[in-house]
């Protein structure tokens, strides 16, 4: 346990007290003296700068005078502001479990996630793909900052004036949408659409609402959604440091009123007296399936995503400010589940995963946020979570962080506290929430419904409205018949048995990822095409090009 969720910086992400920068400085020469200075003849400039000359050369070796001044880069070190982190588990490497090569940490873990994700299914994948046509499979997955380590846009953008060469993988690498790509290429195959939608800190809602649409639409029956974030490098972490954002060790020492001793693991404090977010790394995936397939194949249906709402700030003061469009979000999703459920279960049932990033400035922004709505909807103790008080902030997989923790609140029963905090701050608006720093046992069907919230710089809010297993499951029924459904049961109990199986192996480390490089590469010879559709050698089912347009009763072929 004291190598997981957030704690002190680990040295395989950067040693946060010898983190290596350049100090720039202006040298000179003593009046009518020179630098005198050797190099190897390889390690010569093609040009050479300003007021050097070479006034020795051997096979080898050169020697150069400066007589003028210069400018030069210093390599030093020093310590960060900020040493706390959300992080893997101490010694996973998700790098090492395939052959990586060269692949930066994120899209790394992206492999690890998705590939443990289908074999959670409990399904074999090759048993959705012959049950769906090849394009019904869409993919929504991204990174909000992209792949910033030296394998990504870190390497590439640094390479210069670290003295490297950037090499071809680097470019290609670095972009924000290559999660999915990764997943496509050499996880699962896949033909249908995919892409990634960017919202900041509310990226998996943007991605989740993506893949609820093209299911609800007909376009897609199955969505890989999901983000995979690693923003744990020291450029990173002083980018937002210094926009006054993280939890500083010399804040914290404060709070606590400590000279030395910082508590790391209480570095993210929600709601409470707080300093700043606690950045973190995450990669959250999850396999969305339409009803009808859930109930043909007897999949585990552990959730529902009924609703994703997404709305702007209007006119801002500050690109980084919150403004009004969380209100309408939050509002939105609530009288959804509303619609839905009724005034009962939202009063009595539900509850909110909240953005809760441990600011000064989200303490109050956010809990007037759900307070006014909650009051306004009569709920008069909205339970509250806040689980980057556990895992950081993930940035881009931060709701996907929330979205697993409340199929976990689903699962045992159990409303985690924010056990980071003592009490709340004097700032904190709560006379309708019930915000707790102890774990609540509620029951495992007590909570009909949850709201995952989040809030992205830039005025990108999302909330989405999702459904507790046990109200999917009365749905399924519904719609299907009794029958039909106790046939679904019968299919699920094998589901839950594979699944089951897979988690055993996957605790013995056992359970490797999916990567399939270079695996049946369909080219133009695979692909059959007629008028009516496609079909792909090595995929099942038909890609169907009779399409009907909706707007033909506006056109007049005549």
């Amino acid at each position: 346990l004291a190598g997981t969720l957030v704690r002190r910086i680990e040295d395989t992400h950067a040693d946060v007290d010898n983190s290596v920068y350049n100090k720039r400085l202006a040298v000179a020469p003593e009046a009518g003296k020179a630098f005198v200075f050797h190099l190897k003849a390889s390690d010569l400039p093609a040009t050479m700068p300003d007021g050097w000359h070479i006034v020795k050369r051997d096979t080898d070796r050169v020697q150069i005078e400066v007589r003028a001044s210069q400018e030069i880069l210093l390599p030093l070190t020093r310590a960060l502001s900020v040493k706390a982190a959300g992080q893997l588990p101490r010694g996973f490497q998700p790098n090492t479990l395939y052959p990586s090569r060269q692949h930066p940490r994120g899209l790394a873990m992206t492999i690890c996630a998705a590939s443990d994700a289908l074999g959670s299914l409990g399904i074999d994948w090759e048993k959705v793909c012959a049950h769906v046509p090849p394009d019904a499979i869409a993919v929504y997955a991204g990174s909000a900052m992209g792949q910033l380590d030296r394998y990504g846009h870190g390497g590439m953008l640094g390479a210069r004036f670290d003295g490297r060469r950037v090499t071809s993988k680097q470019c290609p690498f670095g972009f924000a949408d290559m999660p999915a790509d990764f997943i496509n290429a050499y996880v699962l195959g896949s033909l249908g659409s995919t892409g990634a939608c960017m919202g900041a800190c509310a990226s998996f809602l943007y991605n989740l609402r993506l893949g609820m649409n093209d299911i609800q639409a007909g376009r897609a029956r199955v969505a890989i959604i999901g983000c995979s974030e690693v923003p744990i490098l020291p450029e990173v972490i002083e980018g937002y440091a210094a926009m006054g954002a993280l939890a500083t060790d010399s804040a914290l020492l404060a709070l606590d009123g400590q000279a030395t001793q910082v508590d790391y693991r209480r570095a993210c404090r929600p709601f409470g007296r707080n300093a700043g977010f606690v950045l973190g790394e995450s990669a959250q995936y999850i396999v969305l399936f339409d009803d009808a397939l859930a109930v043909e194949l007897g999949a585990t249906v552990y959730a529902a995503v009924s609703d994703v709402f997404v709305n702007a700030d209007g006119y801002k003061k500050s690109i980084a400010s919150p403004g009004v469009g969380n209100y309408i979000t939050v509002a939105k999703a609530l009288a959804s589940a509303r619609s839905l459920l009724g005034e009962k279960a939202i009063r009595e049932a539900s509850f909110v995963q909240a953005h809760g990033t441990g600011t000064p400035q989200n303490r109050v922004t956010e809990s007037h946020i759900l307070n006014q709505v909650a009051q306004t909807f009569g709920l008069q103790a909205w339970p509250v979570v806040a689980i980057k008080s556990y895992v950081g902030h993930s940035l881009g997989a931060a709701a996907g962080d929330q979205l697993l923790n409340t199929l976990g609140i689903w699962e045992e029963g159990i409303i985690p506290g924010i056990t980071t905090i003592d009490g709340l701050a004097t700032d904190v608006q709560h006379s309708h929430l019930s915000i707790n720093n102890k774990h609540c046992a509620v029951g495992a069907q007590a909570m009909d419904v949850a709201i995952i919230n989040a809030k992205g710089f830039g005025g990108n809010n999302a909330s989405a409205t999702v459904l507790a297993p046990h109200i999917a499951q009365q749905m399924l029924r519904k719609r299907w018949g009794t029958k039909a459904f106790k046939t679904y049961q019968i299919k699920n109990e094998s589901t839950q048995e594979q699944a089951a199986a897979f988690d055993q192996r996957a605790m013995r480390a056992e359970a490797w990822p999916l990567y399939r490089f270079d695996y049946n590469v369909s080219s133009a010879s695979d692909l059959h095409m007629d008028r009516n559709c496609i079909t792909i050698d090595g995929h099942d089912g038909m890609i169907d090009l009779t399409f009907t347009s909706p707007y033909k009763d506006c056109w007049d072929e005549a």
